[in-house]
């Protein structure tokens, strides 16, 4: 099954997003890291759309979604879950599942915890963090900031695709098939003819100017849903410690978060073997049995 392309007006900013699937089957949004694209969640929406309709947005100011023209504002959690808010009514979805690699997971546990969105309370089912907790490494906080607001070019695709491997390498294993996918989902070409990674530069803005946006121990407090989290057992990002806290509170302490350590993935797996699949696939379908 092959996705469709759509485009939507999501507070006031126009958002990309493909769509798998049943359109009146149950719904799974399906959101992507910091510097990636929705394309990153396509074996993922293949292997869930014969039972759901999965919704895979590119985030303000990736991909081919819109680039902000209030960087310092928007590029922020809060306004993220504003930009989801308007994709799920503009969708018409009351209730959908959510899977969240890295930004995608604190924007989904921003969502289901209606802190910063109170019309969102109560509207996600489920809740899969991939590789993100409510609090977050600071030695790999500062490695990101040293390098998404200036990313690199190169002459050539295949350059940039090296790039990628070499960066992407803790995602674990990619057939080279996909591998030319990432690349070519994730690429822009400058005025001057040259390529580099397709996200606007500005949003690193949301660790310079907002440093704590990812410590939401409030809002993972305030969940009372299903939650998943998938730890790359080499990420330097989610560390042990602290995915051990998140069994001692919040839903965590209510029996209703489990977490599984992913073997040869660092930052963040890529959700794209069998394995990884089923563990999401299987848990979505128990959430989706008990609602």
């Amino acid at each position: 099954m092959s996705p469709s392309s759509h485009y939507l007006n999501c507070a006031g900013r126009e958002i990309h997003f493909t769509e798998w699937g049943d359109p009146t089957a149950p719904a799974v949004i399906a959101w992507h890291g910091l510097a990636r694209t929705g394309r990153d969640m396509d074996e993922l929406a293949q292997h869930l759309s014969p039972r759901y309709r999965v919704i895979c947005p590119d985030t303000l100011g990736r991909g081919l979604s819109q680039w902000s023209p209030a960087p310092e504002r928007e590029y922020t959690l809060a306004f993220y879950a504003e930009l989801a808010l308007g994709l799920l009514d503009g969708l018409g979805l009351q209730r959908v599942h959510w899977v969240g690699t890295s930004m995608g997971g604190a924007i989904g546990t921003v969502c289901a915890a209606g802190l910063a969105q109170p019309a969102l309370k109560g509207r996600l089912k489920s809740l899969v963090l991939n590789d993100n907790a409510p609090q977050l490494a600071q030695a790999a906080i500062e490695r990101i900031r040293a390098y998404a607001g200036q990313p690199p070019v190169f002459d050539s695709v295949l350059a940039l695709e090296a790039f990628f491997r070499q960066v992407y390498k803790p995602y674990g294993w990619l057939s080279d098939a996909q591998w030319r996918r990432l690349t070519e989902t994730s690429t822009r070409r400058l005025p001057d003819g040259r390529v580099t990674p397709h996200y606007d530069p500005a949003m690193v803005m949301q660790f310079t100017h907002h440093p704590n946006d990812y410590l939401i121990w409030d809002h993972y407090d305030a969940l009372d849903l299903p939650v998943l989290c998938l730890r790359g057992a080499e990420s330097d990002l989610v560390l042990p410690e602290t995915t051990a806290e998140m069994l001692r509170r919040g839903p965590g302490r209510r029996g209703l978060t489990t977490v599984i350590e992913v073997a040869g993935c660092g930052h963040a797996p890529a959700l794209n073997v069998p394995e990884q699949l089923n563990w999401v696939s299987d848990f979505i379908d128990r959430a989706e049995a008990a609602a």
